[in-house]
């Protein structure tokens, strides 16, 4: 893993989380419209930093130095975005992607259901 960056794990995070969430309103059905504006507003740096506060508390010595290390990555946010709500949502990406990626499935399931377990219409 030392030879994937913080980015790179960002990268692959953010499509796990934007599954996960379009895969648990997909599960809830509606229209495809309402689906996706559902969804833009999850995935959205502001949701993701949010989401991240809520698995703080849970996170192990090892996922804290893999979102700590994340969040100091060099990177610009668009202009859009408030800088620090991305960096923490490029932390929480990371952080799922490195979960992804070192196999820990299990783990990455109870975060993402720790991550947005309290909002209604991603329940279950």
């Amino acid at each position: 893993m030392a030879d994937i960056n913080s980015l790179e794990l960002a990268y692959l995070g953010d499509t796990l989380y934007d599954l996960y969430v379009r895969e648990r309103l997909v599960r809830r059905g509606g229209h495809v419209k309402t689906l996706h504006r559902k969804a833009v507003s999850r995935v959205c740096a502001a949701a993701q930093s949010r989401a991240l506060t809520r698995l703080e508390p849970l996170l192990t010595p090892d996922e804290a130095d893999v979102v700590r290390r994340a969040r100091n990555a060099h990177q610009t946010p668009p202009k859009n975005a408030d800088p620090a709500d991305y960096h923490r949502a490029t932390s929480l990406e990371a952080l799922l992607g490195w979960l992804y990626l070192t196999g820990q499935r299990d783990r990455l399931h109870v975060l993402l259901d720790a991550a947005l377990g309290d909002d209604p219409d991603l329940a279950l």
